[in-house]
């Protein structure tokens, strides 16, 4: 929902609707956990469908306005709505429609959207209220076990509980990329991943790379400072990426040391076959286990023939989200 967050800004306090996705089957285009925004004259932000179903949506949104109330839409191929409006794929869609939340709520959600915290929004989907709660990742486990549980998998659900059905609707934390060394590579990176979203840092304790490298698209954090005097700051978490592209293992040896017992969710190392090579016999002499060596993706990027830094930066995002695609589709892997 964080690309969502200008619209939100600039249409609240307007009464809105919030169609999210909350059961897919087949080929549906878009995820559980999609949202699209709706307002009174019919302006849409988002997606819950890439266009097959938006019209039906925005007509029961428009329905439903007035009377704040809620409704859960089918799609699917033999649906005549559906099929009318594009949903000729053979999968299955299932939309809730519901007021977006107000109040305090809603001040809530804006403000964890503001500071990158998350949470998790549960929305009751068998009531013609759609009552709504949101609870932030610190408090959870006190307060409620499901949501706990949900938060913890990274998986937006539909769930049945003695008090009702609610859909618990995961809102991450926007992931977080870690560049060590900041050479014009990591401007290339930094430019792509800002543009994705990625809250961005670069880590160089070299002055002259610091001082010298041109950044295009300036990253949310730019440290001079060694990895071991950082990490612990920083706290890489499974929301975060790391890539080490210093090119001098000092550099990125002790940031490997301190990434491989971390929870990170994904690690990436610049270089040749040969040069990870000696990087593992390094690290297998430093007393890294096998397990722990074989969480670092290198060379770092999908292989797809890139030359030229631009290239190599599209290969190392694109690794990074196809990791992360994958891990959510899962659930979250935990590291010790």
């Amino acid at each position: 929902m964080y690309e969502l967050l200008p619209v939100l800004e600039s249409w609240l306090p307007d009464q809105l609707v919030m169609a999210t996705v909350v059961g897919t089957w087949g080929s549906s285009p878009r995820p559980v956990g999609s949202v699209l925004l709706v307002r009174a004259n019919g302006e849409m932000a988002g997606s819950v469908s890439g266009g097959c179903v938006e019209n039906a949506v925005v007509k029961a949104a428009l329905q439903l306005l007035p009377t704040r109330t809620s409704r859960l839409l089918h799609f699917g191929i033999s649906n005549d709505e559906a099929w009318a409006v594009g949903l000729s794929c053979g999968g299955k869609l299932d939309v809730l429609v519901a007021p977006f939340p107000t109040g305090s709520c809603a001040e809530q959600l804006l403000e964890a959207l503001r500071t990158n915290e998350g949470g998790v929004l549960l929305t009751r989907t068998d009531a013609m209220d759609a009552t709504q709660q949101l609870f932030l990742p610190a408090s959870l486990c006190s307060e409620h076990p499901i949501a706990a549980t949900a938060w913890g998998a990274q998986k937006s659900q539909l769930v049945e509980t003695p008090q009702g059905r609610w859909f618990v609707h995961i809102i991450p934390r926007k992931k977080r990329l870690l560049i060590v060394g900041a050479a014009h590579l990591a401007a290339e990176l930094v430019r792509l991943a800002q543009w994705l979203d990625f809250e961005t840092i670069v880590i160089d304790p070299r002055q002259v790379f610091m001082e010298k490298t041109y950044f295009s698209e300036a990253p949310s954090q730019l440290l001079r400072a060694w990895p071991a005097e950082v990490f612990d700051t920083l706290k890489p978490d499974p929301y975060t990426s790391a890539v080490l592209l210093s090119h001098d293992p000092k550099i990125d040896d002790q940031a490997l040391h301190l990434l491989l017992r971390s929870e990170v969710g994904y690690i990436g190392a610049l270089g040749s076959r040969r040069t990870h090579e000696s990087r593992v016999s390094r690290l297998r002499e430093a007393g890294c286990t096998e397990a722990e060596i074989a969480r670092i993706h290198a060379p770092v990027g999908l292989s797809i023939g890139a030359q030229g830094a631009r290239e190599i930066a599209l290969s190392i995002i694109a690794e990074i989200i196809h990791h992360f695609n994958i891990r959510s589709q899962k659930g979250f892997t935990h590291h010790n």
